[in-house]
């Protein structure tokens, strides 16, 4: 049962939450994958779209990204209407290191709970 996809995982999001690192939704981590991991370039509206949720829920996500520097919004020099999402060096160390929780090459072995006992 190690080898178990939902083992791997739950070790992965223990190791990634003992980290320190921020909290990420779900819907932020599936953001930040789709512009790191798919080809660009990435809009809104696009993003929306692959992701099935509303602008705003993007934008929303985008915002939180954007203040931890994992994600940055340009705009497009041809027309100034449009705005890209683009990829930072930080959010791809922070990618990098998530994937190394994956992998198991940053995890701790859990400590053990003590359980207090009460007469």
């Amino acid at each position: 049962m190690k080898n178990e996809p939902l083992s791997t995982w739950m070790e992965a999001l223990v190791a990634y939450v003992r980290s320190g690192q921020p909290d990420l939704t779900n819907r932020q981590m599936a953001l930040l994958l789709l512009v790191y991991r798919t080809s660009g370039p990435h809009t809104v509206r696009g993003l929306a779209g692959t992701l099935g949720v509303s602008k705003p829920v993007v934008t929303r996500a985008l915002n939180t990204l954007g203040r931890l520097g994992y994600l940055r919004r340009e705009r497009d020099e041809r027309d100034r209407r449009n705005i890209f999402v683009t990829r930072t060096s930080l959010g791809a160390e922070f990618l990098e290191g998530f994937k190394a929780l994956i992998a198991g090459k940053e995890r701790r072995r859990p400590q053990p709970v003590s359980h207090a006992t009460h007469a």
